[in-house]
C-alpha cells in the first residue's frame, strides 16, 4: 500500500459514524503514523449516519477518481417498518403518526413495487437531507422546525427491487438503483403506495458499482495497514543511511 501517494481503499462503515467521521480518522492515521503535515484524503459517496457498509476513501492522487467513482449505481439492503412515519423518514427522529396495516399482504407488497418503484422514477429526497436550499443544508432547516422548505423532484432508476425478507410489520428489500437515490424516500413512497405509511429501520450499502462489501475492511485494519507503510518506511530510511 502506499497511502501517501494514492490508494482506493473500500470501508465497512460502522453505524453512527459519519462519512467526513470515516475520512477524518484515516487523514489523522495517516498524519500520526507517516509523520505528514497534510495530505488529501476524500470520499465518494455519502452514507447516513444511521446506515452501514460501502464507502470508498481515496487518498493522495487517488483523490482525482473521486467523481468518476461517485457516478457508478448503488446496491443497499432496507429493512422498513410498515404502520409508522417519521418526520426524517427513519429513526433519527420519532414516530410522528401511525396508520393501519390489516391491509397489508405480501403480495400486495411485491405488485406495489413492481408497478412504483421500476425504471425511471421522479423522486422527491427527504427535508433531513444535505441538498442545499437558500444556501443552507436541508437538514439545518428541518432541525430549526421549518417544515414548509419545498424540495424537488429528480429523477432516479431503480434496476431491480426485490423481497428478501418479509416479517410484518418489517419487510427487508434489496435495492439496486443510480446514483442520487435516496432509500428513506423509498421507504416513505411504499407506504403511501401501500395506503398506510412506512419508514426505514436499517440500511446498509452492500454494492457501489462493481465493489462489493466483500471487498471491504475496517477502520481498524486501515489504521494496521498504515502503520505497516510507516514501520517499512522507516526500515528504508533506516538502510539508506547506514
Amino acid at each position: 500500500m502506499n497511502f501517501i501517494e494514492g490508494e482506493v481503499i473500500y470501508i465497512d462503515k460502522p453505524l453512527k459514524w459519519t462519512s467526513f467521521d470515516v475520512v477524518n480518522k484515516i487523514r489523522l492515521m495517516l498524519r500520526k503514523h507517516m509523520g505528514i503535515k497534510k495530505i488529501k484524503v476524500g470520499h465518494a459517496g455519502t452514507l447516513d449516519p444511521l446506515a452501514t457498509g460501502l464507502v470508498i476513501v481515496c487518498t493522495g492522487r487517488s483523490t482525482k477518481k473521486i467523481e468518476q467513482l461517485m457516478n457508478h449505481d448503488k446496491e443497499y439492503i432496507a429493512t422498513i417498518k410498515l404502520g409508522q412515519t417519521t418526520p426524517s423518514f427513519d429513526i433519527e427522529t420519532e414516530v410522528d403518526n401511525e396508520y393501519p396495516t390489516a391491509h397489508i399482504t405480501r403480495e400486495m407488497v411485491e405488485n406495489v413495487i413492481n408497478s412504483h418503484f421500476l425504471g425511471e422514477i421522479d423522486q422527491i429526497p427527504p427535508l433531513y437531507s444535505a441538498i442545499r436550499i437558500d444556501g443552507k443544508r436541508a437538514y439545518e432547516h428541518a432541525r430549526k422546525g421549518n417544515n414548509d422548505v419545498e424540495l424537488k423532484s429528480r429523477k432516479i432508476n431503480i434496476y431491480n427491487m426485490s423481497i428478501v425478507n418479509y416479517d410484518f410489520p418489517s419487510v427487508t428489500i434489496k435495492i439496486n438503483c443510480s446514483k442520487g437515490t435516496y432509500i428513506r424516500s423509498i421507504a416513505r413512497d411504499l407506504g403511501k403506495a401501500l395506503n398506510s405509511g412506512a419508514h426505514l429501520t436499517e440500511l446498509r450499502r452492500t454494492k457501489v458499482g462493481d465493489i462489493s462489501i466483500e471487498q471491504a475492511i475496517t477502520i481498524d485494519d486501515v489504521e494496521t495497514l498504515v502503520k505497516q507503510e510507516a514501520q517499512q518506511k522507516e526500515n528504508l530510511e533506516t538502510i539508506n543511511n547506514q
